[in-house]
């Protein structure tokens, strides 16, 4: 065997995970936009939560859309197109879209701002589409999951990034919770997101990535289990509502969040951004973790990188943090929960499902704490859910297009279809929320969860009786 299809192709990997950041910084900086929309238009919690149903829905509407284009021309568009095209044009659309937050913060306009992050969205949808799979593809599928979890942990350094420079551009020096000259302040960093999507766009076309990547194939027998569409894998459709719930707690744990610390623990909302971007750096946390066996083979070298990964990604949230002047002493007691995630990650062995199903159970947990308990102590068992969520995304879409073959691409738009879930479970959470109260309402987030270790369960038994196994897959890798 080639031994290029042993390592994971750097040269190609490093310009498409830029798209990955991107996205994370987008998405977590909805966040702050929620609870400054909320006051700057007298919204309730759930009609605050339209930024999150508008962004994330347009994924379903974007996946909708390119499955149409595919249908009329009678060709997988993406194949037609090529991958980096693919990117390029998924960029182009996002910038159009930051281009309405001009009109719309000097108008003061709520439903063109959300018009705005829906395009943003539409943009992403193409270009998930056509990275997640092809971050698996760029290199040996035993280390895909691993693979695209780097990916991941390239999206929370955005994530980490986003809410602070947002909430800086929005605030900035205010103290007096002003959101009047908020509005309009709005459209500077969203105009500058929009030209950096329009540069990337440009070098992505010139990258060395390619074009049209081999399919993923596994290396079982497809002519007894190939079919003619993607929908026909149980693992498929049942990993569709795995990646609705698991964006749905992943994005609602989150936006929900200042509601919480404003109503509850009495925080004033720009003083909300760090425990928002602790929460995403979270995710950056387990993401880096999870990604060591991506980055190296030797035993030894992963053994100290499991803890010490872990510790550098924790280090960029504190640098970022008292850069932006925030008092980090609440922040130290955070590296002691670390440990548990490192654990976590030691127990499940690089597979897939079983990282699935302890990470899945680490975030009921969790939420139950941040539930039952109050004060600050709440707050870091809410935002510790970013570290079991950090390698849910790469586990339950390197699981669902397991065995698909020549209907991976196909597969893959179904899934991201259903990134719509982080706008709709966000938004039932803030509506249960105004009946049985905010943190009680995070409930929605353990069933969510509960879904999960039951998908994490099933899948593997799917699997094994496809010819898949991941423990083999990952000890041949060794």
């Amino acid at each position: 065997m080639n031994s290029e299809n042993l390592q994971t192709k750097w040269r190609q990997f490093i310009p498409l995970a830029v798209v990955f950041f991107f996205w994370g910084f987008v998405a977590a900086s909805n966040d702050i936009l929620i609870p400054v929309f909320k006051k700057a238009f007298d919204l309730s919690q759930g009609q605050s939560q339209f930024v999150s149903i508008a962004f994330y829905i347009s994924y379903t509407v974007g996946s909708l859309l390119y499955m149409g284009i595919s249908i009329l021309i009678r060709k997988d568009l993406v194949n037609k197109i090529g991958y980096k095209n693919g990117l390029s044009l998924g960029l182009f659309i996002s910038a159009l879209g930051t281009l309405l937050f001009y009109p719309a913060a000097n108008s003061g306009s709520y439903t063109l701002m959300l018009a705005g992050l829906f395009i943003v969205g539409l943009g992403f949808s193409l270009q998930q589409t056509v990275a997640n799979p092809l971050a698996i593809a760029l290199g040996p599928i035993s280390t895909g999951s691993q693979r695209l979890t780097m990916a991941g942990g390239i999206n929370n350094l955005g994530t980490t990034i986003g809410p602070l420079i947002v909430s800086f551009a929005i605030f900035g020096s205010n103290t007096n919770g002003s959101t009047t000259m908020s509005i309009e302040s709005v459209k500077i960093p969203y105009l500058i997101l929009g030209f950096a999507f329009l540069l990337v766009a440009v070098l992505l076309k010139f990258s060395s990535l390619p074009d049209k990547p081999k399919t993923i194939a596994e290396v079982v027998d497809e002519t007894k289990i190939a079919k003619k569409s993607a929908l026909e894998y149980p693992q498929l459709v049942l990993g569709m509502f795995a990646i609705f719930l698991y964006v749905g707690v992943e994005v609602s744990t989150a936006s929900n969040l200042p509601a919480y610390m404003e109503t509850k623990l009495g925080f004033l909302t720009q003083d909300v951004a760090p425990y928002i971007s602790l929460y995403w750096a979270s995710l950056m946390i387990g993401r880096w973790t999870g990604a060591v066996e991506a980055f190296t083979s030797e035993i030894k070298l992963r053994k100290i990188l499991r803890f010490l990964a872990p510790y550098l990604a924790f280090g960029v949230f504190l640098i970022v943090n008292a850069i932006a002047k925030h008092d980090l002493t609440p922040f130290y007691v955070y590296g002691l929960i670390i440990l548990v995630l490192i654990a976590a990650d030691i127990a499940s062995k690089g597979n897939p499902a079983r990282m699935l199903l302890i990470f899945s159970s680490l975030g009921i947990v969790s939420l139950l704490i941040g539930m039952l308990t109050s004060g600050i102590a709440s707050v870091y068992a809410i935002t510790s859910v970013g570290l079991f969520c950090s390698t849910l995304w790469p586990c339950i879409f390197t699981l669902a297009v397991s065995g698909l073959g020549k209907n991976t691409s196909q597969g893959s738009s179904f899934l991201i279809m259903m990134i719509m879930g982080g706008g709709i479970i966000s938004w039932f959470q803030g509506f249960v929320s105004e009946s049985i109260g905010i943190q009680n309402s995070y409930i929605v987030g353990v069933l969510c969860f509960s879904y999960l270790c039951f998908y994490a369960w099933k899948v593997s038994s799917i699997l094994k009786s496809q010819g898949i196994n991941f423990d083999n897959k990952i000890s041949g890798g060794h």
